[in-house]
């Protein structure tokens, strides 16, 4: 009996895939800085051939305007075209909101840039060591400025945090639905518009009416300072409460904790870090006014210590004589005037820095 076997089959041939790249449909991570630099260079080349056929210098604004403008065309383009249009509507929009954030960076820098240059020229020992009493012309320091700014700042901040807080907590957790609170909340945000003139007017009017015209006091300046603070912590002091879990409460209350005792115990300990960032930015937006501390706590060229008796220099102030009055030399006053911004800017800076490391110390910490 003869066995009949099955013919062999020979095995298919092996299927040949093509290899694609990773960036197959994709765009190299390189692809928009190399796009940015062509339009850097392309729009620089023609605004240089412009330039030196007018006879001008080169037009650095207009050619940043061109840069971005082509930027934005040429990566919507070529991104549409390679990863498709979803992709490419996606980068325009990433490159719109990187052009709105430069042009928002701009004037920050430039005036940072500015008083840093301008600032140093007038930066020396004498400058922190001494006032402007009999002095007439160089030499003299801004002492009593940096002494008054921080008096008066500090004054106006132990007058309005205790407040602005205090009513924040009315708002939130006692005078929801009220009458009162809705009053509160409609003065507040009024409050929150009003002409910094219009609180050193408040100010100078209500220790007139005790003292009589003229008066000058450093502590008028910390009234109006606290005018203008107030509506800023209360608000900033609001928002920051009303995102403490309601959770958290109703567990304090279900342990039979007081409310007076949960706000201190639980509610503030959680929002501390907003309100301290709430209280710098109400100091920030008071230590550089000009207006009310110019009719409220006056102009001197002395050092003064005392908030209760007579005039108080501060660094705005400061900075506003030096400049609009300025005598022989004149660059002497400019320089002081240069060097008082600069100064102003470091404290704000610092009290930032010092309200970063608070909220960081006092802030709940996870898994406690």
């Amino acid at each position: 009996m003869t066995t009949v076997t099955a013919p062999t089959q020979a095995p298919p041939p092996p299927t040949v895939r093509e290899h694609q790249r990773l960036t197959s449909g994709h765009l190299p991570k390189w692809a928009p800085w190399g796009t940015l630099v062509a339009s850097a260079v392309s729009s620089a080349l023609v605004f240089g051939i412009i330039a030196m056929a007018a006879g001008e210098g080169f037009n650095l604004a207009g050619w940043g305007v061109v840069t971005a403008l082509l930027y934005l065309l040429l990566i919507t383009g070529i991104s549409s075209m390679v990863e498709g249009r979803r992709k490419g509507i996606d980068r325009l929009v990433t490159g719109v909101v990187t052009v709105a954030f430069a042009i928002a960076m701009v004037p920050l820098v430039s005036v940072a840039w500015t008083v840093l240059v301008n600032g140093i020229a007038g930066i020396n020992a004498e400058f922190f060591t001494s006032s402007m009493r009999n002095v007439v012309g160089e030499g003299g320091g801004a002492l009593h400025a940096i002494i008054g700014t921080l008096l008066i700042t500090l004054a106006a901040a132990v007058i309005s945090i205790p407040i602005g807080i205090f009513t924040a907590i009315y708002l939130v957790e006692y005078g929801a639905g009220k009458r009162l609170a809705n009053g509160i909340t409609f003065l507040v945000d009024v409050m929150t518009g009003i002409p910094s003139i219009v609180a050193g007017l408040f100010a100078y009017a209500l220790f007139a009416l005790f003292f009589g015209p003229g008066i000058r006091m450093g502590i008028m300046g910390s009234i109006a300072l606290s005018v203008l603070m107030i509506p800023v912590v209360v608000r900033s002091s609001e928002e920051m409460l009303r995102l403490v879990p309601n959770e958290l409460r109703e567990a304090s209350y279900a342990l039979g904790v007081p409310k007076w005792l949960t706000i201190s115990k639980v509610v503030l300990p959680t929002s501390i870090a907003g309100i301290t960032t709430g209280v710098m930015l109400s100091i920030s937006r008071v230590i550089g006014e000009t207006a009310p501390l110019l009719l409220t706590a006056g102009v001197a060229t002395s050092m003064n210590y005392n908030l209760f008796d007579g005039r108080m220099m501060t660094l705005p102030v400061f900075v506003y004589t030096q400049y609009m009055n300025a005598g022989i030399p004149v660059q002497a006053y400019h320089d002081r005037a240069w060097a008082g911004a600069l100064i102003l800017i470091v404290i704000v800076m610092a009290l930032n820095l010092i309200a970063r490391l608070v909220a960081k110390i006092f802030s709940p910490k996870l898994g406690r």
